[in-house]
């Protein structure tokens, strides 16, 4: 949103201010009630609005328990989709919905992690019949559910944008409309466990103003690596140095075009023209005109896309049958896995 747009709007943000006190106090002297799932629930969340990285590290997480022979499932309230309630996105071996029926971001972590996957605005009620789909649940991910307080979670984790922390504009760590976050800065404390993902940056020391709202040892650092660039058709892996020198087209819809971008630059891949659309866009024909338009006029030789664009552009691969089309292959890690690990299943092990 345009800085002079939020300034226009800042008096509403007195208004949302009030609502999530109101409602956090409701939840902190129990008046509001969570309830507990009969199956150990992890959520993965963040407090700044699009960015920090929340399905990164909701696949991580994933990714990470069945490295310990828990069978897990993720439930996502399934942003934009184009349909409402509980909806059974995937049993992990097939996928039962199209991108735009489920969201782009939960269709991406079925891709990616091969588990069940659902999705339902109303987290408790959706826990209840992802179970009743998928029984051999041992543990539901929750993907983007910081601020769904309503069900209760044995491991709460809450993302961080490092660039967030070092940001000049203090405008920013206000609440939305005027800043850039969903709570209040003291909304931290209710984490169990943070990480910081600093992305492609150098690792930077926690500044005070940050560590007087959470001062442990549970604190880690993430960071993405680019591991190489697939083919959108037929899923044919290539090196990242098999694109130096390319001629190509960068698509992006994601909140950060520019993090996108750097990792094309640093990787010595310099597209020669690009086409930047909002996060979470649902690409229509008049996009992908604007794809081929973009493409032919620069006499490119490929169009490089996101995972997460990739998802939603497989429904035109007709329309793009004469364009070759590859989207980076990122991974997101985090220093001192072993450590979060061992947290993560004390905790399942605890339930």
């Amino acid at each position: 949103m345009p800085k002079f747009l939020r300034i226009i709007l800042s008096p509403f943000t007195i208004i949302y201010f009030l609502v999530i006190k109101i409602r956090n106090i409701f939840f902190d002297k129990n008046i509001f009630k969570t309830e507990k799932c009969s199956v150990p629930v992890i959520s993965v969340g963040s407090l700044a609005i699009g960015g920090s990285g929340k399905t990164p590290g909701t696949i991580f997480f994933t990714n990470l328990l069945k490295k310990n022979k828990i069978n897990v499932g993720v439930l996502s309230r399934g942003y934009r989709r184009e349909t409402k309630g509980y909806l059974l996105v995937s049993d992990g071996k097939k996928n039962f919905t199209s991108v735009t029926e489920s969201g782009d971001e939960i269709f991406l972590i079925s891709e990616e992690c091969n588990v069940p996957t659902a999705v339902a605005e109303r987290r408790v009620e959706g826990t209840k019949k992802f179970i009743q789909d998928i029984p051999s649940l041992e543990a539901i991910v929750l993907d983007d559910a910081f601020q769904h307080r309503w069900i209760h979670r044995d491991l709460n984790i809450l993302i961080i944008d490092q660039d967030f922390m070092f940001n000049d504009s203090k405008m920013d760590r206000y609440i939305i409309p005027l800043g850039m976050l969903r709570e209040p800065l003291s909304a931290i404390k209710r984490a169990d466990v943070i990480i910081i993902n600093r992305k492609f940056s150098e690792k930077k020391e926690i500044p005070d103003w940050f560590l007087k709202y959470y001062n442990n040892d549970k604190i880690f650092y993430g960071y993405y690596e680019a591991t190489g660039i697939s083919d959108l058709k037929d899923k044919k892996f290539f090196k990242l140095k098999d694109f130096i020198g390319q001629k190509s087209v960068a698509v992006c819809g994601i909140a950060r075009p520019k993090s996108f971008l750097k990792i094309l630059n640093e990787n010595k891949i310099t597209p020669i023209d690009k086409v930047i659309l909002e996060d979470h866009k649902n690409y229509t024909l008049s996009d992908i005109n604007l794809i081929r338009h973009k493409f032919y006029k620069s006499n490119a030789y490929s169009v490089l896309t996101t995972h997460k664009d990739a998802v939603k552009l497989t429904k035109f691969t007709k329309e793009l049958d004469d364009i070759e089309i590859y989207y980076l292959m990122m991974e997101f890690k985090i220093e001192d896995e072993k450590k979060i690990n061992k947290l993560l299943i004390e905790k399942i092990k605890k339930q």
